[in-house]
């Protein structure tokens, strides 16, 4: 295969296509779309977003330095697209949307009922990188819905049908290729491979 060399870009997909929830401290709430939020850190546990500094919700954050991480399902795809180009100086994207607000238990941004997983953030650092602010933040609690808990009571994303997000579209995940490690796992004592029949 023949590969084509293109100019410095961000080419790193798919990614998560989340809602972060924030507030100013004053009574005013907004609900934006972020596709560049990441992992960062397990002990203790840190994520982060990058936001451009002229977006309606970075003065939020900046004010209070905290902000929920709401995962995004194949059904809120409308939802996750609008909040994403609509600016919350100018609507009520929650009413719009009909996005219900909960209230989170660590931070004082709203969480969103039709999210599978909400992620309360605090945060420790902001680094200005040039077109957008990279806000690192340490996760303080998470909120999973318990309707995607199997009969384990393990937590099935899957079920939820999750959204990401690729160079300009949306898309459900396809189907669950493997478990991490499952490639070196060995086979479990007292199953033997079945010969085939000739």
């Amino acid at each position: 295969m023949a590969k084509q060399e293109w100019k410095p870009g961000n080419m790193l997909y798919p990614l998560p296509a989340v809602l972060v929830t924030c507030t100013d401290g004053k009574g005013n709430e907004n609900v934006f779309t972020v596709a560049w939020a990441g992992t960062v850190c397990t002990n203790p546990p840190m994520v982060s977003i990058s936001v451009r500094p002229e977006r309606f919700s970075h003065g939020m954050i900046m004010e209070t330095k905290e902000f929920v991480i709401n995962l995004t399902t194949e059904d809120m795809a409308f939802a996750v697209d609008f909040c994403g180009v609509r600016s919350g100086r100018d609507v009520d994207k929650f009413e719009i949307c009909k996005l219900t607000r909960t209230k989170a238990s660590r931070v004082s941004p709203p969480l969103l009922e039709e999210s599978p997983v909400c992620i309360e953030c605090r945060v420790k650092e902001v680094q200005k990188l040039g077109s957008h602010d990279l806000f690192l933040a340490e996760v303080v609690a998470v909120h999973a819905e318990e309707a995607y808990m199997d009969e384990s009571n393990r937590f099935s994303l899957m079920q939820a049908h999750p959204l990401a997000y690729s160079h300009g579209g949306y898309y459900g995940l396809g189907k669950q290729l493997g478990t991490f490690g499952y490639s070196v796992k060995k086979p479990s004592k007292g199953k033997t491979k079945r010969k085939k029949k000739q």
